[in-house]
């Protein structure tokens, strides 16, 4: 009597509960799968890395609580701070360098029709490429004649050979152009949707009253492609913050090489735990890493919003 008591009870609760309430419970009972699947991949790794970041652990040993000597260790290392320097290169030149050339690109596609879903997927086809591979190949290309194509184009016009990737100067542009062709589909498949949101009816009117190309894309397009535009940066901006696979490839034989010139925060994190077997020192950065993320990204919604 009690079992078939329960469910009753169950079904009257339930009957009482508003329509409003209902939904909302609904709601969580979806959403409760996904939450806990992804606050145990990433709320609680993460959680382990700061408290791991306060120790002294190479895996051969227990832990050793150490304050914060981790981070003072990072403050006085001038590795760290070129590493620094050279993650934000990746990200100051990076980020507006892509979003112009992508927005670029999709704005006169946009007015493309012949063979337009063609020519969208040629774009795309790098986004798709695996990194390793695609690194590889642009490794090839900037190898010295007769291998490397660009400096074959370059001899051809009676350039000197570059060395590129074994230039001081020159190696973290070099890393720094397949990182954006790579991300440039992506970019540009954004754009052209955020583009054909617009309302016709704008253009419509401003061309009826005379109003300049060049004006109508300052006045109407960018204003209203601004929600596009604020996506694109803040993923962008991640993106080049935790650039990895294109400079541990191209540089294989001396990742982050020629003298750390090209070094990124993730890669150094990957060296300090998995060469030097240093989990609290890497963990440390691993922290500095995860607040400048999030330091950029707030910084960049809200100056976005305010404009």
């Amino acid at each position: 009597m009690t079992a078939t008591a329960l469910p009753a009870k169950s079904a009257r609760a339930w009957d009482r509960l508003s329509l409003r309430q209902k939904r909302v419970l609904w709601a969580w009972s979806f959403l409760a799968v996904p939450i806990l699947f992804y606050s145990a991949i990433r709320f609680w790794p993460t959680l382990e890395a700061f408290a791991l970041s306060f120790t002294n652990w190479n895996l051969l040993r227990p832990a050793a609580f150490v304050g914060l000597e981790n981070y003072k260790r990072l403050l006085a290392d001038p590795l760290f701070w070129q590493v620094f320097g050279n993650t934000f290169l990746y990200l100051i030149i990076g980020t507006p360098v892509s979003l112009v050339i992508s927005f670029t690109v999709a704005y006169y596609l946009d007015r493309v029709r012949f063979m337009h879903g063609f020519i969208r997927a040629l774009y795309f086809i790098p986004f798709l490429t695996t990194a390793v591979a695609m690194a590889w190949v642009w490794r090839w290309f900037y190898q010295p004649v007769p291998i490397g194509i660009f400096n074959a184009i370059l001899t051809w016009f009676g350039i000197p050979q570059q060395p590129f990737l074994r230039s001081t100067t020159q190696a973290l542009p070099a890393i720094l152009a397949p990182a954006v062709w790579a991300g440039l589909g992506f970019q540009v498949i954004i754009f052209i949707a955020g583009l054909r949101a617009i309302p016709t009816s704008y253009y419509e009117a401003a061309r009826i009253d005379g109003v300049s190309e060049f004006t109508i894309l300052r006045r109407i397009t960018l204003p209203l492609l601004k929600p596009t535009i604020v996506f694109l940066v803040v993923f962008s901006s991640i993106g080049f913050l935790r650039i990895f696979d294109q400079v541990y490839n191209m540089n294989f034989n001396d990742p982050g090489g020629p003298l750390n010139t090209t070094k990124p925060l993730v890669l150094m994190i990957y060296q300090t735990a998995f060469k030097s077997l240093d989990m609290g020192y890497a963990a440390a950065q691993t922290v500095v890493l995860f607040l400048i993320l999030l330091a950029v990204s707030l910084i960049q919604l809200r100056i976005l919003k305010d404009r």
